[in-house]
């Protein structure tokens, strides 16, 4: 007997992701930054308003789907156009036939996926057209159309930037997936909420890959007369991840974020590695990782080793140039300086202490002293009288002073004698003995 196959209608053998498809703003994840309720785009494209614009964003995020649902509202000429497939040719082809219509009264609307990969001639094509309103175009690019679309062209387009999307975006569209009957809701799927998150964290904010794990999952699934389970071995075995079924929003994220950051404070290298690479494998953003390295370079090593915000920094840049599983060595490179640099919590203490004056006290009003003075009316009411330019003097110093009155004194920044900043604190030293006239240089 011939096995029959869940997927074996035409309509089941387009993949889920095609099935799936929004048709409206309702039905469509995320950006809400844009197509959210009164947002300019939504606007635009339920007012059929559209102008020539650039959706310019990571895979999987939306991008062609916002075209295909501009393509149901507009009462223009629709004509989706790649630029993978096509060249100067096709471009005039479709130029001329937009002319004619646009003499005729009617809009085309053209919407080139992948615009970035045109060259600058085929680029070109479209300008004269645009210019004349014979087409409105719509340009989707993974890359940032600063340098990859012409100036010229670029200046004549709305640039739309749409964000990977948040794990509860991918979650919500993943159990619409479950539910709706152009996906498996026709089906007792059982899957665990925390498996969901598993594949919702392994897309890393795209909803393509997102609905394509999720339809390897349940083709692999174990089957049965109550239906298809979705175990964690299958599940495994889809994201080759085994450590992403953590709850990656949950206290083991907190856990573990915790433990990378204890143990760089307490210079213990191989610790730090081992926690950062077991958040890499269970399925952690590295630019999340890199973020609160940049911020422990400040929080805890300071002005000890100003270098160590550089390396940070650095490490992020990285990540995002590269993504994984290339830039881990570049997390390891920075975690492992953080965790050998000498420590300082200085800055920390200060900006805190600080931000409490700010919150409890009133706001002080600037004293005159440091106001500029551009107007006559500003110099009549003594705005930058008395104002010492420190440039002018031998010592590059002023004994005048820049706290508020109810302030003076007040101290923030009390630097350490760790590494780097035992020079700091020696300077610092000798400024407030200049300023006190106990002394008559500062080196």
């Amino acid at each position: 007997m011939e096995q029959l196959s869940l997927f074996d209608d035409r309509e089941r053998s387009a993949p889920l992701a095609s099935r799936l498809r929004p048709s409206s703003l309702e039905e469509f994840a995320g950006q809400e930054h844009l197509v959210g309720r009164g947002r300019i785009l939504r606007q635009l494209i339920e007012k059929d308003q559209i102008s020539s614009m650039i959706f310019w964003g990571p895979p999987g995020v939306g991008k062609t789907t916002l075209a295909s649902i501009i393509a149901g509202k507009t009462k223009a000429e629709f004509v989706n156009f790649s630029a993978v497939t096509s060249g100067i040719k096709e471009i005039k082809e479709v130029m001329n036939t937009a002319e004619m219509q646009r003499q005729m009264g009617k809009r085309t609307v053209l919407f080139v996926d992948e615009i970035h990969r045109f060259n600058k001639a085929q680029q070109d094509a479209f300008l004269p057209f645009v210019e004349k309103g014979s087409i409105i175009l719509i340009g989707a690019t993974t890359e940032n159309p600063s340098f990859e679309v012409n100036s010229a062209l670029l200046s004549r387009c709305k640039v739309f930037v749409l964000k990977a999307l948040e794990t509860k975006d991918l979650v919500k569209l993943l159990e619409h997936a479950l539910k709706s009957p152009a996906g498996f809701g026709n089906q007792n799927i059982q899957i665990t909420g925390q498996q969901i998150e598993a594949i919702a964290a392994f897309a890393n904010g795209d909803a393509r890959t997102a609905l394509n794990t999720l339809e390897m999952a349940v083709l692999n699934g174990e089957m049965s007369a109550e239906g298809i389970q979705i175990t964690n071995e299958g599940l495994e075995q889809c994201i080759s991840r085994k450590s992403l079924l953590y709850d990656k929003t949950g206290e083991e994220h907190y856990n573990l974020i915790s433990a990378l950051h204890k143990s760089m404070r307490n210079s213990d290298p191989d610790a730090a590695v081992y926690w950062m690479c077991r958040m890499l494998e269970g399925g952690e953003n590295p630019l999340y990782i890199a973020r609160r390295l940049i911020r422990f370079a400040s929080e805890d090593v300071g002005m000890a080793d100003s270098r160590a915000l550089q390396v940070s920094v650095a490490a992020y840049q990285a990540c995002h140039f590269l993504g994984m599983p290339e830039c881990d060595v570049h997390l390891t490179h920075a975690v492992v300086y953080l965790a050998m640099a000498p420590k300082s919590n200085a800055l920390y203490r200060a900006c805190e202490s600080c931000k409490r004056d700010v919150k409890e006290k009133r706001a002080e009003p600037v004293p005159l002293v440091l106001r500029n003075a551009p107007t006559g009316l500003m110099k009549e009411l003594n705005y930058g009288k008395g104002y010492e330019y420190a440039h002018n003097t031998e010592e590059k110093l002023t004994r005048m002073q820049c706290m508020p009155d109810s302030l003076k004194g007040r101290i923030y920044y009390e630097p350490t004698e760790q590494g780097e900043e035992r020079k700091v604190k020696e300077r610092l030293q000798k400024i407030k003995e200049w300023k006190n006239g106990d002394r008559n240089d500062v080196e």
